[in-house]
């Protein structure tokens, strides 16, 4: 029987692989293989759960939705952005981005507008939202940009400087004062004492890349980066005294975001490096 039954249920010494040599050591090999078994067994769950608990706090997935306002010369590229943004969080919802000059939508967010996000094309706008306790924290700079002169596909009035922005016959149009394109304009005029009566000023940057690129104006004062956005339907023509205008672009999280672990994921996504390489791809300079 003990033979039969050692058959059956084999002792944890051969459970283990372990040959019992005779009786001066079988106490001690039988003890030996149940402390192995007993340990690996009791070693396996421990490992498991300390694995599992090491998974980095990054590599939580994200859920919510994004709102962002962003100034209308951030439209490539912040799309851009958005885009890759929503690709590595599949959890959070980008709705699509609120377009406008800075001025507008900082206004709007004062107002209660729901913003998670707000980046501006300069400080002095931004510094309306922080004023009223709108930002969750100091706003970053993230981008420079400075302006060029855009006119329709090959230059047909030939400008070349800016003093040629008010030639008689030259229809040009810039932003309004209180635009962020429109106030750099201004300041670059003034330091190259050329006195300058628009034909119209826009709300937004967008629109004056809009008038020169269907026509309606022979030039207009912008970024580079919206020359280089409109891929062709305008041509640029660069400013050697661009340096005297630049314009900061700071970004923050708004106060009242609902889903402010989303909002602070997208900001520090465009303060990464890989973030900062994909703005660089649009011309804008770094902070």
């Amino acid at each position: 029987m003990t033979r039969q039954a050692d058959r059956r249920m084999p002792s944890p010494a051969r459970r283990a692989g372990i040959l019992v040599a005779g009786p001066a050591f079988g106490l001690a090999a039988v003890l030996t293989a149940v402390l192995a078994v007993s340990g690996c067994a009791a070693s396996t769950p421990a490992a498991s759960r300390s694995s599992a608990g090491s998974a980095p706090a990054s590599a939580q997935a994200l859920h919510g939705d994004l709102t962002v306002y962003a100034a209308a010369s951030l439209t490539a590229s912040f799309n851009d952005l958005a885009a890759r943004f929503a690709a590595a969080h599949p959890g959070v919802t980008v709705k699509p981005i609120d377009y406008d000059g800075s001025q507008i939508l900082a206004t709007q967010i004062v107002q209660g507008a729901p913003a998670d996000v707000f980046a501006s094309a300069d400080q002095q706008t931004m510094d309306t939202v922080r004023t009223a306790g709108l930002t969750t924290s100091t706003p970053v700079t993230f981008a420079t940009n400075r302006l060029e002169i855009a006119v329709q596909p090959g230059n047909p009035k030939k400008i070349t400087t800016l003093e040629q922005l008010a030639a008689p016959g030259v229809q040009t149009v810039t932003c309004a004062p209180a635009v962020p394109c429109g106030a750099a304009a201004h300041t670059l005029l003034s330091a190259d004492g050329v006195k300058l009566t628009p034909v119209s000023e826009e709300q937004n940057v967008t629109a004056v890349i809009t008038k020169v690129a269907s026509g309606a104006a022979d030039a207009g004062l912008v970024y580079v980066t919206d020359v280089k956005a409109a891929k062709g339907s305008v041509a640029g023509v660069s400013i050697p005294d661009a340096g005297k205008a630049i314009n900061s672009y700071p970004i923050t999280v708004v106060k009242n975001a609902p889903d402010r672990a989303v909002a602070k994921a997208f900001v520090d996504y465009v303060l990464s490096p890989a973030g900062r390489k994909v703005l660089r791809s649009y011309g804008f300079g770094a902070p």
